[in-house]
This record gives structure tokens, sequence and C-alpha cells, in this order.
């Protein structure tokens, strides 16, 4: 809803990981021996600063304590959620150095994520971000809904009890199959859903 625009940063795959990590707070930790009801989404952290990187593939690890506070403060040095990075089907080279498009308020800094603080910005464009993916969208003609899969939760186990919150009407995209289960209402007019590791 922001009119941020186009920029393209270089960054190393050490810092593609630090910036995942950052994005992997999103999450709660998950304590893997608890039978107790744990929230999914952690408390404080602002979604808007939950990225997804294409064309990295990885799994991120929720029994890991977040490696950064929401500020980006490095919290948890010893933690790492994301695992099995990889990159054109191989193991990620930590040295090698990605291109990545993204927006001025995160290539600039925007919600504290390490590496980035606009001196690795590499192409500044005047489009919006919006107008990049709506004439992308265009020149497709058609537009595939399901996400590509480039990233999953570690499996954890069948036996703890992970929970958030959505939109009641979500409950009728579920497919049979599918690791999310609605499991109630809230008192706010949302639904509560299971999602099993």
């Amino acid at each position: 809803i922001y009119p941020n625009t186009l920029r393209a940063v270089a960054v190393s795959g050490t810092e593609v990981r630090e910036w995942l990590e950052m994005s992997a707070g999103l999450f709660s930790q998950i304590d893997p021996d608890s039978r107790e009801e744990q929230p999914l989404i952690a408390s404080g952290f602002a979604s808007f600063n939950f990225d997804v990187i294409d064309g990295i593939e990885y799994r991120i690890d929720l029994t890991q304590p977040a490696r950064y506070a929401p500020d980006g403060e490095l919290v948890s040095p010893d933690s790492h959620r994301i695992v099995d990075m990889k990159f054109a089907g191989e193991p990620i080279d930590l040295e090698q150095t990605f291109v990545v498009a993204t927006n001025n308020y995160r290539a600039d800094g925007g919600g504290g994520f390490p590496g980035l603080d606009g001196s690795n910005v590499i192409i500044v464009a005047p489009d919006t971000n919006r107008d990049v993916l709506a004439d992308y969208i265009f020149d497709l003609k058609t537009l595939d809904p399901s996400a590509d899969g480039n990233w999953a939760f570690k499996a954890i186990n069948d036996e703890v009890l992970v929970t958030f919150s959505s939109s009641p009407k979500a409950a009728a995209t579920l497919q049979a199959g599918s690791p999310i289960s609605k499991v109630g209402d809230n008192e706010n007019g949302s639904a509560k859903y299971r999602i099993e590791f």
C-alpha cells in the first residue's frame, strides 16, 4: 500500500542468510516437548518485516530462538533458524554475491535488517514496486496464485500444538491433507487455526 520504489542491492550469501534470519523473527520459538498451545506468530514483530527471498530455498527451524530482536539487535548470536539454504539446488556459497530486488524502505535500512543501510544499493529505479508488479502480471496474462514453495518450516513433531489467527473465510480454502486446520473461533471474530509440523 506504500509508494515504495524499486531498488536492487548486492549482498553476500552470508548477508542473505542474515536477512532471512531477521525475517524469521516473525515466528515464536516452539518448545518441541510442550503439549500446551503455542502461538506461531511472535508478538511485537511487524508483519511487513517478514521478507521471502525468491530463488533461495531454505527451511526455518522454529525450535531455535530468534537470532534478532524486532528492532534488528542481535540477541542470540549462536542461533540459526535458517537451515538447509540452497541456491540452484546446491548448498549456498556464503561468499557469493547476490543481487536482490527490494524496495527503497528495506534497501535504505527500514526495519533494522542487518547489512541493509543504503550502502550496497546498485540500482535505483523511479518505478514504484506496485507498478512493476502490475506490469509484470499484465505481461504474464495469467497468474498462478500458488506459492512456489521455496521455503518451509523444519519438521518438529506431530504432538506440538501451534496455532495462529486469521479470517474465518480462510477455512474455505483449506484442502484435504493440508497441514493447517481450523480449530475454533476467537472472541474478536477471527478464527483459530492449527499448523502441524
